[in-house]
């Protein structure tokens, strides 16, 4: 089974159109998305719209949580005061522009998707999240602690969890260790054997200095298994669009022109 894993598309349309262009050529068994529809673009209706006609299952990203309450704040992590300041902007023109029938989707978004496979007498279960499964805007680095993220994956029973929020991709394997000290079994009925942490980056605003935009086909097959680090496949797809049209729609509008350049530099 091919699975298509996306995220982060922050209104982007012109990103999203030319990811299901991508995805036509790619012929995935099912879809998901992990969240963030809207912010930082002027396009958050027609990204909203666009998903709930394919019927793709979708869960909230920390953005859509906080559009789909009329908040003024998305639960992001700004580093300066210019990126807060710019942030305000970006959270209060989204508020003022989405529909009262996108924001009662974005409001009924499910927090999590758990797809439990049945595969040699044994389960796999793919966990899917925004952030993390702990908090929907924890920020899950690729350097982040080899046993913290194996806790997490441990105490949400996940062997394979798929996450954005950070629009930086990655696939990292753990070995599976006891859950808790040196002494300790590992969960119940669970053999040794390994966890796939996959960050599925971001379709309409990367942050990894490529432009392009990214997401995830991953691959089970019949013989996929936790012991197996190998088993389980995971591809990312990067797809050309039209940067410029997204940045030219930032600048013509009450956004702040740095998203516009972000757009540019994938940063």
């Amino acid at each position: 089974m091919k699975i298509a894993l996306f995220s982060d598309i922050h209104a982007n349309l012109p990103a999203l159109e030319a990811f299901f262009a991508s995805l036509e050529t790619q012929k995935p068994d099912a879809i998901y998305c992990l969240g963030d529809l809207v912010g930082y673009n002027i396009w958050p209706n027609e990204v909203i719209n666009e998903i709930r006609r394919r019927g793709i299952p979708t869960i909230a990203g920390n953005y859509d949580f906080g559009i789909g309450r009329t908040s003024d704040d998305c639960g992001c992590a700004y580093k300066t005061d210019d990126e807060k300041a710019n942030g305000a902007v970006s959270i209060s023109y989204t508020n003022q522009i989405v529909g009262d029938d996108e924001r009662a989707y974005l409001r009924t978004l499910p927090a999590h998707i758990k797809v439990e496979f049945q595969l040699n007498n044994d389960k796999l279960n793919l966990l899917l999240v925004h952030g993390s499964p702990r908090r929907i805007n924890e920020y899950l680095f690729e350097d982040r602690e080899e046993k913290s993220l194996l806790r997490i994956m441990q105490d949400s029973d996940a062997d394979i969890m798929c996450f954005g929020h950070t629009h930086k991709p990655y696939h990292r394997i753990l070995a599976d260790e006891p859950s808790a000290g040196p002494s300790a079994p590992l969960p119940p009925g669970r053999a040794s054997g390994f966890r796939h942490a996959i960050n599925i980056g971001s379709v309409g605003k990367p942050k990894d200095g490529d432009p392009r935009g990214c997401y995830v086909l991953l691959t089970i097959s019949e013989t996929s298994n936790t012991t197996q680090k190998e088993s389980i496949q995971a591809e990312f797809i990067r797809f050309t669009y039209d940067v410029e049209k997204a940045a030219h729609a930032v600048e013509d509008s009450p956004l702040p022109n740095a998203y516009a350049e972000a757009l540019r530099i994938a940063k």
